[in-house]
Order: C-alpha cells, then structure tokens, then sequence
C-alpha cells in the first residue's frame, strides 16, 4: 500500500491566510534545507527555510555578573523555607543579562503565480516513501503535474511543473516582509541576499529555471512563457561557515541544471530510501487512503492505520530535519514561517530537543542523530564558561535552551524554567543511547572529554543535605509546588529529576572510562557519589515524588511529567528493578491525566511512551488516538498548539515501544499492543545491542519474530507463551527466569549474524 498525506484542497495562499495555510502546506527537507508545499494551482507558494539561518551572532556572554556570589545564597534560603526571597534573589541576580538569546529564522518565501485561469481535479500528496510532494490537477481538461523535493545530494529544492498544455508563469523571489534583502540577476539565476542585523548571519536565496518555454529575468524573480514544462531550482546558503553565499548558491545551481531534472530526482529518492526503507511497519486495518487525510484525522478511532501513516511521517520527517553534518532538529525542525517564531524555534533542552531524538535509535536513523552530538561539541566552550562564571565551578553545564551558537546561559525571566542547569546533562545520556543501538562505542570514546566536563560540574554543585547529595538551586521543569507555608514555589532544592538524570550520566562516565582504559581521580569520585544520590521516593498519593519533599502542585494536571524520567526515556524504574516504583508511576501518570494532562502534543506523546514501558497497549491506543485528534494539524504536524515538531517524533517513537522493548538488557516483543492492532508485521526496527528485529502477529498475538545480530551480542529474550526461539549453532541460550509476566526468559550469547526465530 502506498503511503503519502493526501490533501482535496490546497493550502490557503492570500495574505490574510498565510499563517492559517501554513498548517496545511506539506514540508520538505534534505536536513538543512526545508520547504513549505501550498500547492496551490493558480497562485502556488513556498515557505523556504535553512538550518543556520538565525537572527544575531554568537560569542556573548550573557551571564549575569552577581549569580556567583549569589546562587549559593539562593539554596540557602530555599533550605530554610523562604521561597519568596530565593526567587526574588533569583530574579536580581541568577537571570542572564541579556535574557534572551539568538533565535531561528525564516528565508521568506517564493511566490509561483500560473496563467492556468481555473482548476478542477485536484489532490495534493506528500509520498513518504520517495520524500516528494505532489499536486494534480486539471485546467481547462488538460492534466497538470507539479512535484517538489528537497534534495539532499545536491542542495537544491526543485519543483517541476509539466502541463498537456502550454502554460505561463511568473515567479517572485522579492522579500516584502524584511527590510533587509536585495535582489540581483546573475549568470547562475536571479536571488536574495540578506546582511541581518546585530552580527546576524548573511545568507543569499538563489533560483534559476530550465524549461521548454522561454525564460526572462526581471527586478522580482523571472517570468516564463509558452512552457509544457519547467523546472525551478533554488538554493539557499548562509555564510555561517564562512563561505560566500552567493558563490556556494550559484555552485549548487549550476550543478543541478548540469545534471538536470531526472538525475537530481533519481539521487534524491535513492539518498532518502537508503534511510527510509529500512523500517516497514504495515497495521491491520481497511485501506482509507483515498480518503484526505485531515477527513481521516477526525474518526482516527476506528482507523488504526493512520497510526502507521504517523509512524513513517516522523521518520520521514527525521530524515528530512536531521542529517549526518546538518544542525540539530530544532523546536520546528527546520519548517518555520516567522521572523520571530514561537520560543525562538531554538533548542529547548527541558524536553523538546531530547524528544525530537527518541525514535532515532529504534527507527534505525542513528545517524540522523549525529547533529546533536556536534551540537554538544559547540556547547562546550560556552558550557564551561557559564559554569566558571556563573557558578565558580569547573565543567560544564547549560541551563534549558541553547541556540544555533552554543549558548549555555539562562533563557528567559521565567521562574518555573530558566534556572535548570541540567540541559548538558540530559543531552549527554543520549550518547549510551545511541551507542546501545548502534552497537559502536566510538561515539562515547570520542565524546568521553563531554561527559567528564559535565560530571565535573556536578561534583561541585551537589551539595549534601539530610545525608544525601542533591542539587540546587533549580526547578522540575517547568512545575510550581505549594510550599507548607503557604507559599508557591518553582525554585527549589533536589527536584527528583535532577538525581535521575545525574545518576545515568555518572553512570555512563563510570561504565566508559574503564571500558576505554581512562580511570582517573574522577571516576572514583563519581563512584562514592553516586552512592549518595537520592533514589525516587513514594509520596502520599501513592505517587514518584516530584520533588525532595511531598509537596502538592499548584497545577496537578501539569504538562510536564519530569519525575518519570526514569520511566521513560531512562530505566531507572522498571518491572525488573524497580516493581513497587512501577506502581507509583502508574499512580503518578493517572493523576496527572486525571487532571487534565496531555493536553499538548509533546506531552501527549511522552504518556505515550510512559504507558508503552508500564506495558498498558490500551492506554497506548488510547492516547495515540487522543494525539491524532486533538493534537494533529491537518498537514499532520504537531500541534502544541501552536506547532512544535517534537510531538511528532514522540509520538513515532511511542509507536515503536509499544511494539518492541530493549532496555535493560532485556527484549520484550509487543509489550504494549494497543488492541486495535489486531494484527500487522513490522520489519527492521532496532533493539539495543544492534539488533535487527522483524515480526508479525494477529488475533493480539505474535506469529513469529525473526532476530539478526548485526554484532557479537548477550543479551536476554522474552519467549511469550506457547513460543520457542530457534538458534542456529554457534549461539547458545539459557533459561533465566520468568519475566514480571510470568514468562520464559533466555540469556542468550551469540556471534555478529546470527538470526533468531520465534515461532
């Protein structure tokens, strides 16, 4: 079966509805360059972005020159009850100065005006499985075809129009909105460059055409006339790594109208199949894609298989946002239509930049995960100033944003979220994760200086408290508990999130510093540390405590649901280790939705996760269900609302959980079935220890799995009832146990291609 997002209508074009189309158009992407699809017939637009395009320079020092002599004396009044004084300290002396820092840019947009006076016929598709959105139409009886990609091969967008009759059309490249652009004709095509302001980067917009028409330059773009078919090119370059834009431009145009339109379509696809075809994932279920999308959005009830259409737009969108050498996903990918969009579209790093990563390692796109750990690189220099003067400690930390250039410093004058310097920290546990799946350590081998840094600074900002070690000041992001004295807080001291994530990335340090040979002063101190952290506690609803003490929130259906990191995207808590903290978890998420949680997407999308590892498959569906229909935009992104692409990507990496578990060494096979999906198969996705994992199942139940071992591997197999694994020789299982289910568990040990089956 086919699998593309299919639209009736285009997406609203008029200046009026510009932002109100946006929701509608289809985005492409290579990585770095994204576009917008409007797609509509007679007065066609897209919306151009590129990933380092933002507003300001970097190299400044934000830190606010009175927080080291004062974060300490924060704790101290936090410690002693008297919340109000910490946060007014905070505010004066702890917030950054300026407040703010760098944020994405739009390139503007390319307005396609067609001489095609009606149109009848039509259907607008993006095809997941070529990474290629399409428009079909009739004008006048006569069938017209218009394509657009993103090519990551050869740095251009095209969009090619082929018509059964001779067409006309003129194309505007002016920037009417930024005060800022110039406009120029030159040999390669006609283009934009803009000089932003404040050190802001210089970045040039270039197309160009071929066509069997004929082709004249004018002061907005070019017009063309008597054409069946043409072909634009654009490309867009800033000079964020020094290049002249306009010369990298003209490079990438002439190259793409040297190879022409079918070669550029032809590497394109093969590039974005390499990645794409890996994973295929088929749910039981009618066929309803001849009906639009959005109209399929509003009964996503009793149509499970949009499920699956979900599950391949966010790698689809992975792939086309992420790329080996681009920047990182931000808060929108790289799809934004504004000057200053919504929370600066930076990386926020209390939750939305992690999650924009989860599916990578199940999905089989390691390596679309590979921006974020050159971004960590970038962080560093700044992280440690930040640490230094902001803390006078050593390593390196950031706080719950970071932007194109690194910055590590608070962001915003927000209490419930600026001062949280564990953002470093959380980016770095992504590291054993992506090595769990990849299978290569080299990664944590060459980023094992990072997490040093990071856990350097820990062993100066714990401090120890009623015999354990703890931080503070800081916040459960972005919550506010009720003190007993009557105050509200978000300020405090020890919040549970902050022990989960320390003890992962001490952990991690610990594990690969004698993996690697490089024990030192520092991991046994780490050792003696890590003793000293608080584990999650119960508190008096039977709940994960969110903070260090049983405080009530202020907002109990609150977005966040920080305290069950270790649930998820940790396994800190689990059936194996953890069984009476299982039940707080599953406390905690039912209040939390019983009050009204979930109620953005990104949110939506952890729960989902979270019931995935507390292996509830109807809750799963139920709350897969609740993202499609409340949560969805009819171009199928993330609604927060407004957009936030990490909703997204949670949502895709929920799906994969509910239908194979690797954490902790053990892989379980269809933990969380949502019972909707009676039946399906799903080939390629990954567990942990780089192993391949195909399976297929119905009445509920699994048919049968097959195993490969993409390298040497121990690891422990859940066997479900009635099942055996068949092991070819060379590789040896035993029996170890039953699983918190009451099922059989093998240790198994075998060699790099062996295949397992489970029938």
């Amino acid at each position: 079966m086919k699998k593309f997002i299919m639209l009736s209508s285009p997406a609203p074009t008029g200046e009026s509805a510009f932002g109100e189309g946006w929701n509608q158009a289809l985005p492409i992407g290579n990585g770095s360059l994204g576009g917008m699809v409007y797609g509509d017939p007679l007065n066609d637009i897209i919306q151009l972005n590129e990933d380092t395009v933002w507003v300001g320079g970097g190299g400044r020092n934000r830190v606010n020159p009175k927080a080291r002599g004062s974060w300490k004396k924060c704790r101290e009044l936090l410690l002693e009850g008297r919340i109000r004084e910490a946060e007014e300290l905070c505010e004066s002396d702890l917030y950054a100065v300026p407040d703010q820092q760098r944020y994405y840019d739009t390139c503007g947009h390319i307005r396609l005006k067609f001489s095609h006076e009606d149109y009848a016929d039509y259907r607008r598709i993006l095809d997941l499985e070529s990474a290629i959105a399409r428009v079909e139409f009739t004008s006048g009886g006569k069938k017209i075809l218009r394509e657009y990609f993103s090519s990551r091969p050869d740095s251009v967008i095209a969009i090619r129009q082929t018509s059964e009759e001779k067409f006309g059309v003129k194309v505007d490249l002016s920037e009417r909105d930024n005060p800022y652009y110039k406009l120029d004709i030159g040999e390669s095509g006609c283009f934009v460059t803009v000089n932003q302001p404040e050190g802001g980067c210089r970045y040039c917009v270039m197309a160009s055409a071929e066509s069997d028409g004929c082709i004249i330059f004018n002061e907005s773009g070019f017009e063309v006339y008597d054409a069946n078919e043409l072909t634009v090119y654009i490309s867009i370059r800033s000079d964020f790594f020094g290049d002249d834009p306009v010369a990298r431009c003209a490079a990438d145009i002439d190259a793409a109208l040297e190879l022409g339109y079918e070669a550029v379509k032809s590497r394109h696809i093969e590039d974005y199949k390499s990645l794409f075809e890996r994973v295929c994932l088929e749910l039981g279920g009618d066929d309803r894609s001849d009906i639009p999308t959005n109209h399929r959005l509003a009964n996503a009830e009793s149509d499970p298989k949009l499920a699956e259409l979900y599950f391949d737009y966010g790698r689809y969108l992975l792939i086309s946002s992420s790329r080996e050498g681009t920047r990182p996903a931000n808060l929108q990918g790289i799809w934004n239509k504004d000057h200053t969009p919504p929370w600066g579209a930076k990386y926020t790093i209390n939750i939305n930049t992690e999650m924009n990563y989860w599916p990578a390692g199940v999905c089989d796109l390691s390596e679309c995960e590979l921006p974020l750990f050159e971004h960590l690189r970038r962080m560093l220099p700044y992280g440690k100033k930040v640490a230094a003067d902001m803390y006078g400690l050593e390593g390196f930390c950031a706080h719950h944003n970071t932007d194109l250039f690194g910055d590590c410093a608070p962001q915003d004058r927000w209490m419930p979220a600026t001062v949280w310097p564990m953002g470093a920290a959380w980016l770095l546990t992504h590291i054993k994760t992506h090595c769990e799946f990849s299978g290569d350590v080299s990664l944590a081998k060459e980023n094992l200086d990072i997490i040093k840094e990071a856990c350097r600074f820990f062993t100066g900002y714990l401090f120890e408290h009623n015999g354990k070690l703890i931080t503070g000041p800081s916040v459960s992001p972005e919550n506010t508990y009720l003190h007993p004295s009557g105050e509200k807080g978000s300020l405090c001291v020890g919040p549970t999130m902050d022990s989960m994530i320390i003890s992962d990335l001490f952990e991690s340090c610990i594990h690969y510093s004698k993996l690697f040979g490089d024990e030192d002063e520092l991991t046994k101190k780490l050792e003696e540390m890590l003793l000293k952290l608080p584990k999650p506690s119960v508190g008096k609803y039977g709940q994960i405590m969110e903070w260090a003490e049983d405080y009530d929130e202020v907002e109990p259906g609150h977005r966040h649901i920080s305290h069950l990191w270790g649930l998820y995207p940790s396994d800190r808590l689990s059936f194996e280790k953890t069984p009476e903290l299982m039940k707080a978890a599953r406390v905690t998420l039912e209040r939390r939705l019983a009050n009204g949680g979930g109620h953005t997407g990104w949110s939506r999308a952890w729960i989902i996760n979270m019931w995935a590892r507390l292996r509830d498959g109807e809750k799963v569906g139920e709350n897969i269900e609740a993202l499609l229909t409340r949560s969805t935009y009819p171009n199928f992104l993330d609604m927060h609302p407004p957009f936030q692409i990490d909703g997204n990507f949670g949502g895709t990496a929920g799906i994969a959980e509910a239908l194979l578990q690797s954490q902790s060494g053990v892989i379980t096979l269809l933990p969380a079935l949502p019972p909707k999906w009676q039946s399906g198969s799903v080939r390629g996705l990954k567990a942990r220890g780089n192993i391949s994992v195909s399976m297929s199942w119905s009445g509920g139940r699994l048919d049968f799995a097959e195993l490969t071992l993409n390298k040497d591997c121990d690891f422990r197999l859940v066997i479900p009832d009635g099942m055996s694994a068949n092991l070819p020789s060379g590789a040896v299982a035993a029996p170890d146990g039953k699983d918190p289910q009451g099922r059989t568990v093998l240790k198994i040990s075998a060699p790099e291609g062996t295949k397992i089956r489970v029938k």
